[in-house]
């Protein structure tokens, strides 16, 4: 049974809007069900995060949100249009930093802008105008060998806000890096949200951080996914981790834990 908080009014159309979403894949012959009727509502300046087993189809669904595979059943809308073409609009940012080894950091960082047509030198001179809004200052020509784990998270991550899209996925940026530095990302991410006014919607596995980073959390089951959870995230903001020990931030932990342990129970 989905348990659903008050969730907070809504300006206008939702800025991604998701609509009882099916996707079956055929392996070795036999259809395999991922997802079993999602619906994802975001609205304008928001963060979301997916919780969700391991598997359960979180990636597919921001693969069909971004335009990159399509649904077998339902709808996703941008700025409430079902027709408006998401594929190239929406930023993506996966786990992997994907840097090009080649290409220093401003130049990964221009990539995109460079394959839409705009001059190098006016993709640079962009680039250079945020490289300390995103802690890169000075590093702007090393190479990705030569950096941090936090520091390549930072340069991919400009690199895909660098496309000025109003919607970003981000598929566990923080999933590979040491529990200080992602503590230290995620407040980063907080600060750069606030700035730049992306609505964002983020896939972990961790229920701290959909917690600190999040206005909502959906908790999907394990595959074929559905949605069994939506929880608004009222904390005040800003936010930073110390937060994360106070009886409120401890209780919707809890509460999120509860159908993600009956979920891994299912799964034994």
């Amino acid at each position: 049974m989905t348990e659903q908080t008050t969730l907070r009014p809504e300006i206008g159309n939702p800025k991604v809007q998701a609509e009882s979403i099916y996707k079956s894949y055929n392996v070795d012959g036999k259809i395999e069900p991922v997802l079993a009727g999602v619906d994802l509502t975001v609205s304008p300046g928001q963060i979301v995060s997916l919780i969700g087993p391991s598997g359960c189809g979180k990636s597919t669904l921001l693969n069909i949100v971004a335009g990159l595979d399509q649904p077998d059943s339902g709808r996703v809308m941008l700025d409430g249009d079902p027709q408006r073409r998401r594929l190239g609009r929406i930023g993506y940012m996966q786990q992997k930093d994907l840097l090009m080894p080649w290409r220093t950091v401003l130049d990964n960082a221009v990539l995109g802008l460079e394959i839409q047509g705009v001059p190098r030198r006016d993709a640079r001179q962009r680039a250079l105008e945020l490289t300390g809004l995103f802690g890169l200052r000075g590093f702007e020509n090393q190479y990705p060998f030569a950096l941090s784990g936090g520091m390549r998270q930072r340069a991919a991550f400009l690199r895909t806000m660098m496309l000025d899209q109003g919607v970003v996925l981000l598929d566990e940026p923080f999933g590979a890096l040491d529990a200080l530095t992602r503590v230290q990302m995620q407040e980063w991410l907080m600060e750069i949200w606030t700035s730049l006014e992306r609505t964002i919607i983020l896939i972990t596995h961790d229920v701290d951080e959909a917690i600190l980073l999040s206005d909502q959390v959906y908790v999907l089951t394990a595959r074929p996914a559905r949605v069994s959870m939506i929880m608004d995230i009222n904390l005040p903001r800003p936010r930073d981790y110390k937060q994360t020990t106070g009886p409120e931030f401890v209780e919707l932990k809890a509460r999120l834990l509860a159908p993600l342990h009956e979920e891994t129970a299912k799964q034994v």
